[in-house]
């Protein structure tokens, strides 16, 4: 598998995860929770996730609800 440099929440890191969905996975985010999913500032739909491919230098942000306010 090929090592990727990605950034997720302004964190750099490295992932042989090939999709978003992978990285969230491989994260621990809980995919039935609330939340969203950018890459390089650009709104990725929850379907999309299983087949979007993640490449070298993506940065990837991944939006939840704050309660309370």
């Amino acid at each position: 598998m090929t090592t990727l440099e990605i950034s997720l929440n302004g964190e750099h890191l490295q992932t042989q995860a090939p999709t978003l969905q992978a990285l969230l996975l491989a994260r621990g985010y809980a995919l039935q929770g609330a939340m969203a999913c950018a890459i390089n500032r650009t709104f990725v739909p929850r379907p999309e996730w299983p087949e979007r491919a993640l490449k070298s230098g993506d940065c990837i942000d991944v939006i939840t609800p704050i309660t309370g306010g």
